[in-house]
């Protein structure tokens, strides 16, 4: 076993985990609980906030269509303090009272200027969110969303124009608390390549409910819910770019150095990480 200590005050707590050559899942090692990125890591950060009660709290909104329009103003394309401060100056203007607002308001409201960090700046594909944003709160204004699991959720929720899995999941995740979805975007799946818990060869746009399921099948491995480890692992793998990028250089030096070694799926995944970077 390795021992993992979390300092509360005057108490210490210790985390057993198995031995870093023992498998979380098959072909997949435990690792060292102090090397980043590693199954080991990630189940003692988890289990760290639990103890000291430093959870992340991922809930947006305090209605679900709060919680659906800042899902659908951030994501791809948009940094997280822009669609965060879209979100707000959204519903400071009344976008998510019982009746929806027209597309014209809602677009009239995001082309206004936002105050972010001290400046101000413009909000990125107005005309787009708008449309999107509009058919989601009238569908939400008349009819009742299914809210028992996390995918009848979703399920309800790609029906609506522009709203694709990752977003879904992402209301779904954040509104439900619920672990039977995960958001996967592009810093959850280099967490998982850099890691070898996603297979190589599979991308978001074509096979994101299998990259789904193999996340999911590694926290349950790990002894954590799904919902806490997606949160961790987008916190951490956002705020550490360049120790990120590092590894990830050195993945690629590593594979070239091994070219004649190389099966097709170690080819993929030199590809996947130049398309990550």
């Amino acid at each position: 076993m390795q021992l993992g200590a979390i300092f509360m005050g005057q108490a210490v707590f210790n985390v057993e985990l198995p031995k870093p050559e023992d498998e979380v899942i098959p072909g997949v090692p435990w690792g060292s609980i102090e090397k980043f990125l590693t199954p080991a890591y990630w189940a003692y950060q988890v289990y760290a906030r639990r103890l000291t009660g430093d959870r992340i709290n991922y809930k947006l909104g305090s209605t679900l269509k709060e919680e659906v329009g800042a899902c659908l103003l951030g994501g791809h394309g948009i940094p997280a303090n822009v669609g965060i401060a879209a979100f707000n100056h959204l519903r400071n203007s009344g976008a998510f009272e019982v009746k929806p607002p027209s597309e014209e308001k809602l677009l009239e409201w995001l082309k206004e200027p936002l105050e972010v960090d001290g400046r101000q700046v413009r909000y990125r594909f107005a005309k787009q969110k708008a449309r999107y944003l509009c058919a989601a709160l009238r569908r939400l204004s008349e009819e009742q969303p299914p809210l028992d699991t996390g995918k009848s959720l979703r399920n309800w929720l790609l029906d609506i124009p522009g709203i694709g899995y990752k977003t879904a999941s992402w209301v779904a995740r954040n509104w439900l608390d619920a672990d039977d979805v995960a958001i996967l975007d592009i810093h959850i799946l280099r967490a998982g390549l850099l890691g070898n818990f996603f297979d190589s060869h599979l991308t978001v746009e074509r096979h994101y409910l299998k990259l789904e399921e193999q996340f999911i099948r590694f926290s349950i491995a790990l002894g954590v819910r799904a919902s806490e480890l997606d949160a961790l692992m987008w916190m951490e793998m956002m705020s550490s770019p360049a120790t990120v990028h590092s590894i990830m250089g050195m993945g690629r030096q590593t594979i070239a150095s091994s070219q004649r070694r190389r099966t097709k799926k170690s080819e993929t995944y030199s590809g996947q990480l130049s398309l990550l970077c």
